[in-house]
């Protein structure tokens, strides 16, 4: 990874070339909009949708301060060459919402926007802006509350939930959960750039990018991203206090710096959760939404993902009464458990597979073994499956699984 080039100031740095071609790749790339119904999907190069929908705007009286990409697209882009791929990609415009009406103006626009993209053996004219809403739209939010939150979101659809999030704000209290997701790349001169350039972009010829990083502290934050350490502040301003992110980065390999206070962070965090998420159902929801977005038919990722929520809520959480916490600990148990006897169905729709194989083949087959492979020759750490007879194995709600960690015990 090249080095980072020469502060603008403590919170703001200028990208390098290379962080700016790993930009123009993501501004190039094109992105699906699935269409509900017999609404077709749309490909959208994302430059050109935010460039639509800026032009747009700005012809409807919509005045814009900037636009941003945000989250894990813009960690992605400032990160080393093998840094994790982004989930959602989010956009921020930065807008004026002082008049309620312009809400639904901005609604009403992307939605128009829309219209561009779709194939032209269309006929655009009979489609409404509700009907657009019900194909495209996976959900629509607006904030504005008495802490001075003043916010909209639009949520285009893609049916393994790696979304194009439309943000529009006025002004947002806390704008990022923990430092490696801290960072905001200002798009303006790039679309400009696009706007006046003919020549492609090239080491020594290439608009000059800023990003900045709402943690505070550029290079600290940047440290944190390149080496996967986890910091934030005040995760008590978090919505859901950051739990499920923290849990997230836990299980991808991150590890709490050495200045945090890791156990303090944990109780904060479990703490300000219930509060915004009290009722079961609300957590229940909350999680297998977050299980869908983030873990997209990656079994082993997930079950582990649970395991690890499992230890923090049962370890950090103070602030609930002994039912409660243990009705959430049931809840999390259950979707690992769920998670777990997946996995044991796929292993055994394998078996069925290689039995066939074997009297298809006149083969033997004593034993199938899954798990990483031991060199060494040690069975131990594989998981052993036996042929099946004429039933599956079945797993007993009273057995202790081989994926259950010692705290989690099957129920």
């Amino acid at each position: 990874m090249a080095s980072l080039s020469m502060n603008c100031s403590n919170r703001f740095q200028v990208l390098c070339y290379e962080q700016v071609a790993r930009l123009h790749e993501v501004m190039e790339d094109v992105v699906p909009i699935h269409g509900r119904g017999n609404f077709p999907t749309l490909d959208v190069r994302l430059k050109d949708l935010v460039q639509v929908v800026k032009d747009k705007l700005i012809s409807d009286g919509v005045s814009i301060r900037d636009i941003r990409l945000n989250g894990g697209a813009a960690s992605y882009i400032l990160g080393s060459t093998n840094a994790q791929e982004f989930n959602d990609v989010d956009l921020i415009f930065g807008v004026d919402l002082s008049n309620q009406n312009e809400l639904q103006k901005i609604r009403n626009c992307v939605l128009g926007c829309l219209v561009n993209f779709l194939p032209n053996d269309i006929n655009r004219d009979k489609i409404t802006s509700c009907a657009l809403k019900e194909a495209y739209v996976q959900k629509m939010v607006k904030v504005c509350n008495e802490h001075g939150d003043r916010w909209s979101l639009i949520s285009l659809s893609h049916q393994t939930h790696k979304n194009i999030e439309l943000k529009f704000v006025d002004k947002m209290k806390r704008q990022f959960e923990f430092s490696v997701d801290s960072f905001q790349i200002i798009l303006d001169s790039l679309l400009k750039f696009y706007d006046i350039s003919e020549a492609p972009m090239k080491e020594h010829f290439y608009p000059t990018i800023v990003a900045e990083s709402l943690y505070g502290d550029f290079s600290e934050a940047w440290f944190h991203l390149d080496n996967k350490l986890i910091a934030t502040r005040n995760p008590e301003q978090i919505r859901g206090g950051g739990l499920l992110k923290y849990c997230n980065l836990l299980v991808r390999s991150y590890t709490p710096a050495t200045e945090i206070d890791i156990r303090t962070m944990e109780r904060y965090m479990c703490s300000r959760f219930f509060i915004d998420f009290s009722d079961i159902n609300q957590q229940r929801q909350k999680l297998e939404a977050y299980l869908a977005n983030h873990f997209n038919n990656d079994e082993d990722m997930k079950y582990e993902y649970l395991t690890t929520l499992y230890r923090v809520v049962d370890e950090s959480t103070i602030c609930l009464m002994g039912h409660e916490r243990r009705q959430t600990l049931n809840l999390i148990h259950q979707l690992a458990y769920s998670v777990y006897m997946e996995q044991e169905r796929k292993a055994q729709i394998k078996c069925v597979e290689l039995h066939q194989l074997d009297q298809l083949s006149n083969l033997v087959i004593d034993q199938v073994f899954y798990g990483p492979f031991d060199t060494n020759g040690s069975s131990s750490s594989y998981y052993n499956y036996p042929m099946p007879s004429s039933s599956y194995h079945q797993i007993s709600n009273s057995s202790s699984c081989p994926y259950c960690p010692p705290f989690m015990n099957c129920s």
